[in-house]
Order: C-alpha cells, then structure tokens, then sequence
C-alpha cells in the first residue's frame, strides 16, 4: 500500500469513528459531520446576508469606516454589533467547515471518476473564500488591517506581477485616500459573488443537493453564533495609522494565518506550499485508482420511459430522450462519465420486478456487475435451501456494517452494490417464497456512499416513493435497520429480536396488516 493510500485510509477510519459518535447525540440527519457542505453553505448565507445589512449602514471612506463601524459595535450593538459579530464567526465557521469537507471528500476517495467535476471546480473556491476573507479584515482599516494589507503586498511583491512594489502604498499616512477604500468594496463584493456563482458550478451535476442542513441543525448553528457573538461581540482594533507599526493584535488564525507563517518562513516558502498544495490537489484525481465499476446499461426493449431513474439518480447521470422506435415514448440514457454504479436506477425500474415470467429477468436499466436476474437466481437459490423455523432473508450493503457473518441455516445474506437497487417487489417476493420474515440493512442516515441509497430504500419499502412496497405485504414481517460500518454487533442484535418478533406474532396469529414496518435510527 503507497504512504498516499495509508494516509487516506487512516483519516478516513478517523472521520467514521467521529461520525458514528455524533450520530448518537445528533442522529444522521443533524450530524455535522455528514453535512458539512450544507451546513458550510448555511454559514456562508449568514455571512452574505449579515454583510449586505453591515455594507447598507456603514458611511464609506477609508476615515468614515473606522467611526462608523466603532458605533455599530458600542452604540448599537444589540443590531449592528451583533450582525458584525455574526459576519465575523459566520465567516470562520465557514473557513473551517469547507477544509473540513475537503479532508473529508479526500479520505473517503471521493475526488475521482464521476466525482472528478465536483472535485476540480472545488478547489479555485479556496482561494476564492480567503481573497474573501482577508479583504474583509482590510475594509474595517484598523490595526490589523493595516498589518494585514502591508503583509500581503509584501507577499504578493515577491511574485513577478508589479512593476514597482505595492507595498509602498502602506508606508506613508498620505497614500491611502478613499479609492483605496472604493477597491476595498469592490473587492470584497466581487469576490463573493464568483464565490457562489463557483458553488453553483461546484454542486449543479448533482441531484437532490440539499443546499442548507436541517432546521434543528440552521437553529442550533444559529443560536450558538448568537451566543458567542454575545459573549465575545468582534471589536475593532485601534485605528490604522501608517506612521506607526501595529503592536501585539488579536489575530483571526481562521483566515489570516498566513501572515504569521510569512513572518517565520519566507515569500519564497510561503508561494511555493500555496502553489503546490493546489497543484496537489488538481493532481489526485489522474493518480493511479482502483478500476471503475461498469455502469449503468439501458435494454431498449424493457425501457418505457417512466423516468424514474432520472428522478432518483444521485449524480444527473441520466436523461430522457426520444425511444428510437417507439414514437412518442422516452428512453433514459446512462452518461457513463457521470455514472456512480450504485443501481439505485435499477431499483426504480418497474420492470425489476421478480414476479415478471421471463426465464431471463431483463430490466429497463441493470447493473452488469450485479443484475437483477442475478439477484432473483440468489434469492431463490438461497429460498430453496432454507431451514430452522424462523427462516429471514437479510438484503445488506455491501459498503455498510458486514452482514456476512450473520449468514446460517436460517438466515440468508444477501449484499448489494446499494439497498437502493433493490426492487420493493423483491421483499414480496422473498415472503411468498417462504421467508418468514426480510431484513434490510442500510447505511445509516446521511452515511451512504451514494448519498441517497438509504433515504430512497426506507421511503420506497414504507410506501413513501414509487415503485413502493404494496401494502397487502405483512408490513411486521419486514425489518429496516441502519447500520454504519463498526455496527457489525448491533446489527447482530437488531437482527435477534427481528428474529423474536417473528416468533411472537407467528405465534399470536395476527393479521398481516396491523403492524406496520418499524426503522430503528
């Protein structure tokens, strides 16, 4: 294994124990760590919407700022001091949550193949965000924007890009009038502008994005940045004056980092980790990867143009077009460059379905490397073979908790790609084939892979999505449990008392339909 692969490996194995811990307070929906992009872009609208009010009040010119933010700060802090605090933390919240996705995409492998596009128009939104933030920091023109704007010209001087250095801009009080302070502006509107238009670019080939976290998550995140906007409200430092050198300042290592690493290194040191840290970065994807799975394929012939898989696709991979012999009917087509080979797609098709006569099962769209026909020889291979009293059918995933061990003589373990690409029709199938009871182990919420398999299979099973679990199914005879990748115990104990329940009602006798399927989160 390469130090590259070992690194990755390791971080990845950090981030699953840390996000398998949160679920237990947070539960997957309102984990931080499986949402930082959402909760990422929440940040980011606070700090655009606080920043447009701070832009609309503050009297401009580069003396004017430094009296009209000082009085939002003391005068009216209950609006103004508290919007600029909230710019202020919104702004790191930020910083941090976007390094953290990008750790997070990269320990998960998640930065090549169909994730290519995504990963490539990532990485310029990281300059983006700190051009952003460090020209922020100059428009309030105190101390430290003064450290701060004579600090990068220093920098930037080194590079080959003026003619004269600009840092001679900093050393007089005379040199700096209110065009400084019009650029100031300009820059830190524009920028954020490309910042977003970028994200846009950054999450538009993927569907279903979820823009913002969940509502306990935007209030929760909300009121924590009120609290520590009140219990430490951001302050300006003494006004900037080029006559002087600043003293000791309070430092924002969130976003102005870079500053005391110029001053312990060197221009030379600091360019050459900036340019090759993103060099780095635009490298991984074309390193050397495990080969791609085969992906999706469409069958002409069984395709009727439903969309359903368009609808349920996690990565824009598939379209409608004209059917080339049917007039007037749909055809979806697999954009193989975009597709993740999860089949959640299959799982969609209504032509999936097990009860259909054909010898050979042919679908819609199917998944080479595991078919549906293939899917419905293993189960009822596995049907056939069945003994003990409480015989249960466990459909897995294949990238969750390990189900394998839980395989007997009464139980049969099936994996897939994703429970997403199973057929509702399946589970039916498995019951009138003389299973007594099926058992779905899915990814935990907001923990696939694939983004959507887990929410897609519980929505579809309990008669929330279509194609759905008909409800003449005996809804306590069907078993969903989430189950992350340690889970494998757990998982072992759902599947016990799923097994005791069984019992229970085989016993009482019940009618099939007084119970409805339960889902443990």
């Amino acid at each position: 294994m390469s130090l590259h692969a070992a690194l990755r490996n390791g971080t990845k194995s950090v981030f699953l124990r840390f996000e398998e811990a949160l679920d237990a307070p947070f539960g997957g929906e309102d984990n931080p760590l499986r949402h930082l992009g959402a909760l990422g872009l929440y940040l980011l609208w606070i700090t655009v919407g606080s920043g447009l009010y701070l832009y609309a009040v503050l009297d401009t010119g580069i003396d004017a700022v430094y009296r009209s933010i000082g009085y939002l700060s003391s005068e009216q802090w209950y609006l103004g001091g508290i919007l600029r605090s909230l710019h202020r933390y919104a702004s790191d919240g930020f910083m941090l949550l976007m390094l953290l996705h990008l750790v997070r995409e990269w320990s998960y492998g998640r930065y090549h193949g169909f994730r290519l596009y995504s990963w490539m128009t990532g990485v310029p939104l990281i300059w983006l965000a700190y051009i952003a933030g460090i020209g922020g920091y100059w428009i309030v023109w105190d101390q430290l924007a003064q450290l701060s704007a004579t600090a990068t010209t220093e920098l930037l001087d080194w590079l080959p890009i003026f003619s004269e250095p600009s840092a001679r801009n900093f050393m007089a009080p005379d040199s700096i009038n209110d065009r400084f302070f019009t650029m100031l502006v300009f820059l830190h509107l524009g920028v954020p502008l490309l910042l977003i238009l970028g994200l846009w670019a950054h999450v538009h080939r993927i569907s279903h994005v979820d823009y913002l976290p969940s509502r306990r998550s935007m209030l929760g995140t909300l009121a924590a940045l009120l609290v520590l906007s009140l219990l430490k409200p951001a302050l300006s430092n003494p006004p900037a004056n080029l006559a002087t050198v600043p003293g000791d300042l309070g430092f924002d290592w969130f976003i102005l980092f870079i500053h005391p690493l110029t001053d312990l290194s060197s221009p030379a040191l600091i360019w050459t980790l900036l340019f090759g840290l993103t060099a780095l970065l635009f490298i991984l994807p074309v390193l050397p990867h495990p080969q791609p799975q085969p992906v999706a394929t469409v069958d002409a012939a069984n395709c009727t143009g439903c969309d359903r898989c368009l609808a349920d696709c996690p990565y824009a991979a598939i379209s409608m077009q004209p059917h080339p012999r049917r007039p007037g009917w749909q055809l979806a087509v697999v954009d193989a460059d975009l597709c993740a080979a999860c089949g959640i797609c299959a799982g969609a098709c209504p032509s999936s379905t097990p009860f259909r006569r054909q010898e050979t099962l042919l679908t819609g769209i199917d998944m080479p490397q595991q078919p549906v026909n293939a899917l419905r020889e293993q189960l009822e291979q596995a049907l056939a073979q069945f003994t003990g009293r409480s015989r249960i059918v466990v459909f897995s995933c294949a990238r969750g908790a390990d189900a394998s061990t839980l395989a007997a003589a009464d139980t049969a373990v099936i994996p897939l790609l994703c429970t997403g690409m199973l057929p509702p029709a399946f589970v039916e199938y498995a019951l009138r084939g003389g299973a007594d009871g099926v058992f779905v182990s899915t990814c935990r919420s907001g923990g696939c892979d694939f983004r959507l398999g887990e929410r897609w299979t519980s929505e579809r099973l309990l008669g929330q999505r279509e194609p759905h679990l008909r409800k003449t199914v005996p809804a306590a005879r069907l078993q969903l449990y989430p189950a992350a990748a340690h889970d494998s115990r757990n998982l072992a104990n759902a599947l016990a008392e799923f097994r005791t329940r069984l019992e229970s009602v085989s016993s009482e006798k019940l009618p099939p339909y007084q119970r409805k399927a339960s889902y443990h989160a």
